[in-house]
């Protein structure tokens, strides 16, 4: 067994809180209230090549592994950039991942580079407001029309759709199989074409600098070189995403339980009141050792999962345990952090307000916490199937 990081790692993680060190808190508080992406971030992460770090060398990233880009978003996240910061660079970490099994090389050569550098951003357009996480009941069609497909539907819970040009998506391309509900669907990655897909922002609590979005589609256009693998196949090739993004969920989430644990625990040695420290209290100093042991398992969750991925393991289990670990881990951290603060906790100017608030979404999403908890029940458990 081996519990530290690699050289490539360490490294990978470094040169990320260089970067990150360019943009403080004042930063993300001023996204938090202005709304606006992230693009000098973006960029500054584009200009060093991180944005390709699990995309192969041959079409212009790093070749790393799952295990260093959980390093680096973790790193993210933990420098006080949260899931602003992790969320404006996360669909270019692992959202391609199917481009790169099942793309020819003709798609990869087209799609994956200008990802890399910078020049296109793209959304992961899954979702529906009628299917929510049963993907096998969407709706969004995709009719073929000699060389192309023209699509027609609604995507709900999209991010950063607002600023992409490009979308991976999901349409069905066969009447649903009452056997097989996940049968028919397929996967394109295309143009985000605003003439014929309406982008209408949601207001939400979080992680306001990164948009999600519905989206309303009425008569897309999609060349046929534009679909990713064979017709009806891509609900199997998204699957080889799920694991992974539970994965950097995971790393995210530990590094924002952790940046708020380390601004709780300086807080609780310099606050004095009725004459001592309140960090000499056990009333506080008992929580905040608790959140860093549950966050410490987390992260060891986390990081066997990405080995087990990097090494051709299976990982399904693994990777939804340190989901819903440090998930569960990362709210527990923030909200403990700001009752260290007390009354400065629910002040923006200290942060830990906004971690809470971003913090929650790795609970909701990719997956919730109860379809965890039935994943493994059925897959790891053999018990029986209860949806």
């Amino acid at each position: 067994m081996e519990f530290a990081l690699s050289a490539t790692q360490t490294a990978v993680q470094d040169a990320v809180l260089r970067i990150c060190a360019r943009f403080d808190g004042d930063y993300w508080l001023a996204r938090d209230k202005d709304g606006i992406f992230p693009h000098d971030f973006h960029r500054a992460f584009a200009a060093d090549g991180w944005l390709g770090i699990c995309i192969p060398e041959a079409y212009g990233g790093a070749g790393l592994g799952l295990a260093e880009a959980a390093v680096m978003m973790q790193a993210v996240a933990q420098s006080g950039a949260a899931m602003a910061g992790a969320s404006s660079l996360h669909m270019n970490i692992f959202g391609l991942n199917p481009v790169v099994r099942f793309g020819n090389d003709a798609q990869k050569r087209r799609m994956l580079p200008p990802l890399v550098a910078g020049q296109e951003k793209a959304c992961f357009a899954v979702t529906e407001p009628n299917a929510g996480l049963d993907t096998g009941a969407i709706e969004t069609r995709a009719v073929r029309r000699g060389t192309k497909y023209v699509l027609n539907g609604a995507k709900i819970w999209i991010s950063t759709a607002q600023v992409a040009e490009k979308m991976l998506i999901l349409a069905r391309t066969a009447p649903r199989d009452a056997a097989v509900r996940t049968a028919g669907l397929s996967l394109f990655y295309t143009t985000l074409d605003r003439r014929f897909v309406e982008v209408r922002e949601i207001g939400k609590m979080g992680r306001k600098a990164v948009d999600s979005n519905q989206l309303f589609i009425d008569g897309l256009e999609v060349p046929e070189e534009d679909r990713i693998g064979e017709e009806g196949r891509g609900f199997d090739y998204i699957l080889h995403g799920l694991n992974p993004e539970r994965v950097l969920v995971a790393a995210e989430a530990v590094g924002i339980g952790r940046v708020a644990l380390e601004r709780a625990a300086s807080y609780a040695k310099e606050r004095v009141v009725f004459g001592r420290p309140i960090g000499q209290n056990q009333g506080v100093q008992h929580p905040l050792a608790r959140a860093w042991i549950e966050l410490e398992a987390a992260e060891l969750a986390m990081h066997q999962a990405a080995w087990r991925y990097d090494n051709g393991l299976s990982c399904g289990a693994q990777a939804n345990a340190a989901k819903y670990l440090a998930s569960e881990a990362a709210v527990a951290a923030c909200e403990t952090a700001m009752l260290t603060l007390g009354g400065y906790g629910y002040a923006k100017e200290y942060h830990v307000e906004r971690y809470l608030r971003e913090a929650m979404i790795t609970r909701l999403a990719p997956v919730t916490p109860q379809l965890i908890l039935s994943y493994i029940a059925e897959r790891v458990l053999a018990l029986p199937k209860s949806y």
